[in-house]
């Protein structure tokens, strides 16, 4: 696949560890990518988002000031951009953690430097597709080729899990997608676990496109199932 659109995308990194930012740093280098932006704690990476407005930000969890999910949480005040955690401890915890509040992938240290720029640019094309058509619901209209929601004339910009499950949902329009099935689309082949997470996206989604996100009309809940999106012809 052509990833040549995705390369001049800017990237965020957050490391305080010089060895491992200096080698992401080459394998995205390596991998095309010209337009990164690099810091080392928590104040530097809300800081150098504020600055810089990176398409996506890749985040340790241990850092000297704080963690990678406090630093998230200050990007996402500023933008929706996707977000990745690149960490050494593998743990589960941390991993629901992270995707419990938004983040887009994890990847456990040590990694192999294709791993890497393969997830980097799934999460790109999820919210960076061109030639996207246009979604038309009740309360407002998704632009997938720049992964925004038009509601009433406020802009808001969808993260890469969200656009993903909003892409997964409207290729069924209509029709009951199982909870399984969305975290499979999502997470991949074990969707064991991340039920909350999806919850949680979900809610973050209507928050988005309903014009009451407590009554939903477009994205519907059926009960003991999953969920159906109806859209406006």
């Amino acid at each position: 696949m052509d990833n040549s659109f995705l390369h001049g995308k800017k990237l965020l990194l957050v490391d305080d560890e010089p060895e491992l930012l200096k080698m992401v740093t080459a394998i995205l280098t390596d991998g095309g990518f010209r337009h990164l932006v690099t810091a080392k704690s928590v104040e530097e990476g809300i800081s150098a988002a504020e600055r810089e407005k990176p398409d996506l930000a890749i985040l340790d969890v241990m850092l000297p000031d704080g963690d990678g999910f406090s630093l998230m949480k200050g990007i996402r005040r500023q933008s929706d951009i996707p977000v990745i955690f690149l960490t050494a401890r593998d743990e589960a915890v941390d991993k629901l953690t992270g995707l419990g509040l938004g983040a887009d992938d994890y990847i456990a240290k040590p990694f192999l430097p294709q791993e890497l720029l393969l997830r980097v640019y799934a999460v790109l094309r999820r919210c960076c597709q061109e030639d996207a058509p246009l979604l038309r619901l009740a309360g407002c209209t998704v632009d997938f080729s720049r992964a925004k929601v038009d509601k009433s004339g406020e802009i808001l910009s969808l993260t890469a899990m969200e656009y993903k499950l909003l892409e997964t949902l409207s290729r069924n329009e209509g029709r009951i997608v199982t909870v399984d099935a969305l975290c499979e689309a999502l997470w991949g082949d074990n969707p064991f676990g991340y039920e909350n997470s999806l919850n949680a996206h979900i809610r973050r989604i209507r928050e988005k496109i309903e014009p009451n996100p407590s009554k939903p009309v477009s994205l519907l809940t059926v009960k003991g199932l999953g969920y159906r999106l109806l859209t406006e012809k």
